[in-house]
């Protein structure tokens, strides 16, 4: 193995040439002959890692890709055949994070002024979990020195904007199409504390219509899945800048606990990927034939009783 190929589980690129290869494919969107207006989306299941960017990296593989959410495309791999598209971002996590504000920079990570619409402090940002990050899921810092600010400008124009504006013409497309579009947006997540299998995040009812997030949560629940609803996640940036159900856009984040499907010390699938795949399908089956009023545009509906 050489000094940048990165392993664990994905692909490997090598050399700075890989880099051009990843920004002229820096996506990818599976589809088949649409008969929905969802919309399946996987920002951080990325792997393609470019060498000039790992040689900066003072981390290694391993710690690199725990930020991924590894195979969750893989997991969704279903929507195309059941006339959903599915987009991907190829680029990883910690070199671009699609699921952030591009005003989420920390300009004390560059050498030089950005020269970029750099937005307020957020918190993310003060964690090191902007859309360039500082660190990894653990905390660990990814760079040991200061990158240049030219790089910024490369990855918001040749990784970040290409996702987002694809995943705009996707949902712009199905409400030409069908009067409403709906995001599912696919993440996962370490275990959490209260043992859920999935957290469902709607923004508490402002992303998406609250018969829809119910909807979602029974039939995950008849599916075998233990699901919370926006605690501890309650949805990310692009759950909140799509999810307009007042417009006929709902938006919808769905997080998965890892242990369900991965082996995170060495960032392999697990014995339960199989599984846990072929529930996830279930699921899909069952949300893309289903009928309700988060179909109507403009109408967003209001939830059943509990």
């Amino acid at each position: 193995m050489t000094s940048g190929e990165i392993s664990g589980g994905g692909p490997a690129i090598h050399g700075d040439e890989s880099l051009k290869a990843l920004a002229a494919e820096p996506i990818v969107i599976a589809r088949a002959a649409r008969k929905s207006p969802f919309i399946f989306a996987s920002p951080h299941s990325g792997n393609v890692y470019p060498l000039s960017f790992v040689k900066r990296s003072r981390l290694d593989a391993v710690a690199l890709r725990k930020s991924e959410d590894a195979f969750v495309d893989e997991l969704f791999a279903c929507a195309p055949e059941l006339g959903a598209p599915l987009i991907a971002a190829r680029f990883p996590r910690v070199f671009v994070d699609a699921n952030r504000a591009p005003s989420e920079l920390d300009p004390s990570m560059f050498e030089g002024p950005l020269g970029l619409g750099v937005g307020p402090r957020t918190p993310r940002v003060t964690a090191g979990l902007g859309v360039i990050p500082r660190v990894v899921r653990d905390g660990l810092e990814i760079y040991g020195l200061r990158i240049p600010a030219s790089e910024a400008h490369f990855r918001l124009e040749h990784f970040y904007r290409p996702y987002h504006a694809a995943l705009a013409e996707l949902i712009a497309s199905a409400r030409a199409e069908f009067g409403v579009a709906i995001l599912i947006d696919c993440h996962s997540m370490p275990p959490p504390s209260r043992g859920s299998d999935i957290v469902l995040g709607d923004c508490y009812g402002e992303a998406a219509s609250p018969d829809l997030t119910l909807f979602v949560q029974r039939t995950l629940t008849t599916c075998g899945f233990v699901v919370a609803r926006n605690t501890p996640y309650a949805g990310g940036y692009t759950t909140r800048l799509y999810g307009k159900p007042e417009e006929g856009v709902h938006a919808l984040q769905i997080e998965i606990s890892r242990a369900l499907y991965l082996d995170e010390a060495r960032m392999t699938k697990a014995s339960g990927f199989a599984i846990c795949r072929e529930r996830l399908k279930r699921f899909s089956e069952a949300l893309i034939a289903a009928s309700g009023p988060w179909l109507l545009p403009g109408r967003p509906g209001q939830a059943a009783a509990e």
